[in-house]
Parts: C-alpha cells; structure tokens; sequence
C-alpha cells in the first residue's frame, strides 16, 4: 500500500486521531492506578477481610488493563505511521 501526501484538512485529522488516541491510553492509565491503589488499599485495611479476594482480583486485573492499553495506544501509531506521512 502506498503512502499518501496529506492535505491541511487531512493533517489535522490526523493530528484530532493521534491526540484522541494518547487520550485513550491516559485513560487506560488512569483506570490502571484507581484498580491498583484501591486494591492493595483493600488488602492493607484489616477491617476489609471479607473482600480481600476483591482486593487481589484487583491487582490482579490492573497490570493486564495497563498491557491492553499499551499495546492499543502502539498499535494505532503504527496504523498512523504506517498509511499517512505525518508528524506521528
């Protein structure tokens, strides 16, 4: 497939996908630390004992939230850089 020259409106396109796809991994993110710290503030809080599976399930599920979004964020770039010419 080959590449294409952009126009100015094209290039800001560009420019709303590449910004609304940072969005979305400070998203994943964001989603990553509320499951991590509230986890382990389940699992350090003594008066919590009857739902500390929830804590571990929480920290469990935070490292795979923060994997997904990492992997999504890189491969839309790739996806950008691959088709356009641009400053991605």
């Amino acid at each position: 497939m080959e590449k294409q020259t952009l126009g100015r409106t094209d290039e800001l396109a560009m420019e709303r996908t590449r910004l609304a796809n940072e969005r979305t991994f400070l998203a994943y993110f964001r989603t990553f630390i509320v499951f991590l710290s509230s986890g382990f503030a389940i699992l350090k809080i003594s008066a919590l004992e009857e739902i500390m599976t929830v804590g571990y399930m929480l920290v469990i599920i935070a490292p795979v939230l923060l994997i997904t979004g990492l992997l999504r964020f890189l491969h839309v770039r790739k996806q950008l850089r691959k088709h356009y010419y641009t400053r991605v």
